[in-house]
């Protein structure tokens, strides 16, 4: 059985990038920007050294308040931590894009990020509004421009230097085999949803093959019905280990060879979310072949809109 301390250090290379991200990773999707400068320090002192932001979060600002402070603080150094944030969907066109990556540099108070990664697929008329709507209430599409004009864009920026490696969020593997078919530079991530509901094995699969990262969001369900965490498999693998369901469910993530993003406001939860145990064998064939329940939480991946962001702040 491999080590705890292993697995929670774990870093996985990046095949079409610089460096390699950790395995066990915080994600930033915090609505209040105090909260997330707490909670983005907290991480970061617990040992978490992945992170993952977001123009769209409205709170990059706050990150990167809490890691200039814990850097210049000389108790960990930039260069140790992968940070990784995202293009929304309203600036696919070309010449949005660098601005948007500079933007979120900006307001990160970073030199350069590890991965910049393309929200969704899907881009929305450009402009102030995240989410253009017309009379209907319907989002408004951009019509005149493809993900792979976006991608060309993305390109350019690991041309520049300033940005590391590049990737996809929500994406779906019909979407993302488009892309690995014409790229220049191959993404070297993808984030979607997945947890022991929604495993998504045959995506996995694909990335491995082609040597791309699958991190996973909500690994944990978010607390959505129904509940991943209550499931009969992860509770009584817990209860045999001597960990928690949502440990278990964690170190399911990283043992199956993907590496995750756990959010919480709550110094113990993040450190039990970093605290993850390394599993026998057998429990991981039991999640694998016991569980049966299939469920996606976020839609996103449909239509372009997050189901967990929220709307207006």
């Amino acid at each position: 059985m491999i080590a705890q301390d292993r697995l929670r250090d774990r870093r996985i290379p990046l095949a079409h990038g610089s460096g390699a991200i950790p395995a066990v990773g915080f994600g930033t999707l915090i609505a209040d920007t105090a909260a997330t400068r707490h909670a983005t320090k907290t991480a970061l002192e617990v040992g978490f050294r992945s992170f993952d932001c977001a123009e769209r979060y409205r709170n990059e600002d706050a990150v990167g308040a809490a890691m200039r402070e814990v850097f210049e603080a000389g108790r960990i150094k930039r260069e140790d931590v992968f940070v990784a944030t995202k293009l929304w969907n309203t600036n696919h066109r070309p010449e949005r894009v660098k601005p948007a990556f500079e933007g979120s540099l900006r307001r990160l108070q970073l030199d350069y990020a590890d991965c910049y990664l393309i929200h969704t697929p899907f881009a929305f008329q450009p402009g102030d509004d995240f989410h253009p709507t017309g009379a209907s209430g319907k989002v408004i599409y951009d019509l005149a421009v493809t993900l792979i004009d976006t991608w060309r864009a993305l390109e350019a920026l690991v041309d520049g230097g300033r940005c590391r490696s590049i990737g996809l969020s929500d994406v779906s593997l019909e979407k993302l085999r488009e892309i690995v078919a014409v790229a220049r530079i191959k993404p070297a991530m993808i984030q979607v949803e997945s947890h022991p509901y929604l495993p998504e094995w045959d995506l996995l699969d694909f990335c491995r093959e082609q040597g791309i990262v699958l991190q996973a969001f909500a690994p944990l369900g978010h607390a959505m019905e129904p509940k991943v965490l209550e499931d009969p498999v992860i509770t009584a693998i817990a209860r045999r280990v001597g960990k928690t369901p949502a440990q278990v469910a964690l170190a399911w993530a990283v043992q199956r060879g993907t590496a995750f993003l756990t959010t919480s406001v709550t110094p113990h939860r993040i450190q039990e979310n970093f605290d993850i145990p390394a599993l026998p064998e057998d429990a991981l064939s039991e999640i694998r072949d016991r569980i049966s329940t299939s469920v996606r939480f976020n839609g996103v991946v449909e239509t372009g809109v997050p189901g967990f962001i929220p709307r207006a702040r």
